[in-house]
């Protein structure tokens, strides 16, 4: 059974990954208006990616019988400075994620929950490859500054990049 504490934390998390698919939904449709149908692409792949993991919180609740409770979704922004501000922001968002999902594993250590720390395991290793992957798009949107053609390149790399579902565990 899990603690009142864990169960509010991980209904807590479930917010925090639907605003997160609400934030890429909005640099997706910025994107678009830009012009950067690849990086709108990117995005909206992104924002999938962050609602599977509400998802999979969710049911990871009702698998255990406790109870889930949605929260309102915070307004995302929908201006930005540019693109590599999107993308340094998006990283800033990720490492928020992250710090949210050490602090899930420290509820679950401190409560002794094996089954959830078990559960939380996989969401710590998906967010190195989160951060990872968007450090790297970052570190190439600085690399190119404002060469367009080279913006133009990446966005075609962008438009590539597809939803792959989490695997069943």
């Amino acid at each position: 059974m899990l603690s009142e504490k864990m169960v509010k934390e991980l209904n807590n998390q479930i917010n925090e990954e639907l605003f997160s698919s609400y934030l890429y939904l909005s640099m997706s449709s910025y994107c678009n208006a830009q012009g950067l149908a690849g990086f709108s692409n990117w995005m909206r792949v992104q924002a999938q990616e962050e609602l599977s993991h509400a998802t999979k919180i969710f049911d990871y609740l009702l698998e255990r019988n406790a109870q889930v409770t949605l929260g309102s979704i915070e307004q995302p922004k929908h201006e930005w400075k540019d693109l590599l501000n999107v993308f340094e922001e998006t990283l800033a968002h990720e490492k928020h994620i992250t710090g949210r999902f050490n602090l899930l594993m420290s509820v679950a250590i401190e409560e002794k929950d094996y089954a959830t720390q078990s559960f939380l395991k996989w969401f710590i290793d998906e967010q190195v490859e989160e951060e990872s992957n968007v450090d790297n798009m970052l570190s190439k949107l600085k690399l190119i500054g404002d060469n367009t053609s080279a913006v133009f390149y990446l966005d075609q790399e962008a438009s590539t990049r597809v939803y792959v579902a989490p695997t069943a565990e």
